[in-house]
């Protein structure tokens, strides 16, 4: 992943430097494990423990010949032990080593989404409490539907956050799966009791049957949990975006002193943060087709899914990371514009009352079609004429006699439509709740 997008902490993990030295820790536990039942001198074992250098000028200058990553990585440590190193990689095959390493490095990269997943989680409660009464138009079709307010709003979105992190820690967990099996995972070269040892010490699960490679199911969910993290970022994005427009005007990513909108136009000052967000959900969306395309590798393994995974593994997460602190910011310090909320709710001639003026006539005993019927001319009539339902109906003789003045009054009146709201951010607890 480019710089840009590329948090230290992240980046750290991906960087070659890392790939080897978790590597590394894999050969290391291994030997360790086979000096304890006696397969290698027990010598040889602290030798590469002690010894066993990661050099990455070397690796590359031995790749540069061979041709094969692996065993370049395997000569260079090799070097750097003495003459122990022949103990090195010692039954192992190179996915052992390559498939185990990846666990490592999934496994920390998965620890740091996580964590700024439920940073998030956290600030998103935070202001849907804050915003608890906050009242708003709710829209369906991108139409004023009923009033709602910004808390209960922001309280669906914290569950979406949680339902995330269950997946992704999920498929974080099983993804942390070894095999030191040795070629196409039969044991031929090496002992079950050695793979169980050395995975438990680099605390990775063991794959059961892994053939040569782990198989790539794991994987895929993975990052299918990531696109679908992803696509939750997208939503939220898309939301503020879309109340941003200037004809709403209802919420604004903070703008920042010195901040510049647009090159050109002095007076802009777009979602441009949001829109980032909207784009990388796209490409994690790929990532995940990729992925699961990976799956199916020919007979015991095959190459097909090594380039893919070195440009996904590490873009999928570094992208989710980066996007996770991105919409943390955005909604931490999010401007709420209540004036903008209440003006545009009046705006639409309170027709957010029609569905509680219907069910007010039909509990009066009128028919539903009727009824309905009737709300709806009265809907149009308040829209032509620019004036308030409540004006139409009180002037329509099928409402004004059929409801009495306070149920009329009862029904167009929005705290009706928001009491519930609050109940939605009390919620809320269920996440704190399950931590």
């Amino acid at each position: 992943m480019i710089e840009r997008y590329t948090r230290p902490e992240m980046g750290a993990v991906w960087s070659e430097a890392a790939r080897w030295e978790a590597a590394l820790r894999v050969e290391i536990a291994v030997a360790q494990a086979q000096a304890k039942r006696g397969d290698i001198p027990a010598a040889a074992a602290q030798a590469i423990a002690t010894r066993g250098k990661v050099n990455l000028p070397r690796i590359a200058e031995l790749e540069a010949t061979l041709d094969h990553d692996t065993l370049a990585f395997v000569n260079a440590v090799a070097e750097s032990i003495g003459a122990e190193g022949r103990y090195l990689h010692f039954g192992l095959t190179s996915s052992d080593v390559i498939d185990t390493a990846l666990a490592l490095q999934l496994r920390a990269a998965s620890d740091l989404i996580l964590t700024e997943l439920d940073a998030l989680i956290v600030v998103i409660i935070r202001r849907a409490r804050e915003e608890r009464d906050t009242v708003m138009a709710g829209r369906t079709h991108s139409v004023h539907a009923e009033p709602m307010t910004l808390g209960a709003k922001l309280a669906g979105w914290a569950f979406e956050a949680a339902r995330d992190r269950e997946r992704l820690a999920t498929a974080a967990d099983e993804v942390a799966t070894g095999k030191i099996s040795g070629p196409v995972g039969t044991y031929s070269q090496i002992s079950p009791q050695i793979e169980r040892e050395a995975l438990a010490a680099l605390k990775l699960r063991v794959d059961p049957v892994s053939t040569q490679v782990v198989q790539r199911d794991r994987h895929a969910a993975l990052v299918a949990a990531i696109a679908i993290t992803g696509g939750t970022l997208e939503r939220f994005a898309t939301e503020i975006r879309n109340l941003q427009h200037s004809e709403i005007d209802e919420l604004r990513e903070p703008f920042r002193a010195g901040q510049a909108g647009s090159s050109a136009m002095p007076q802009k000052r777009n979602p441009v943060k949001s829109e980032r967000i909207a784009g990388f959900a796209r490409l994690l969306r790929g990532y995940a087709a990729v992925a699961m395309e990976n799956q199916a590798l020919w007979h015991e393994r095959d190459m097909s899914h090594s380039s893919a995974e070195r440009i996904i593994l590490p873009d999928a997460t570094t992208l989710l990371h980066y996007a996770l602190v991105s919409m943390r910011g955005i909604i931490d310090k999010m401007e709420v514009n209540r004036d903008a909320m209440r003006r545009n709710l009046d705006a639409g001639f309170g027709l957010h009352a029609a569905s509680r003026l219907l069910t007010a006539l039909i509990n009066a005993g009128a028919a539903r079609e009727a009824a309905y019927t009737l709300v709806q001319r009265a809907s149009s009539a308040a829209r032509e004429k620019r004036i308030s339902l409540y004006q139409v109906a009180v002037a329509t003789p099928e409402i004004a006699d059929a409801l009495s003045a306070e149920a009329l009054t009862a029904a167009l009146d929005e705290r009706a439509a928001i009491a519930n709201c609050g109940l939605l951010v009390d919620r809320l607890k269920e996440i704190e709740r399950a931590g």
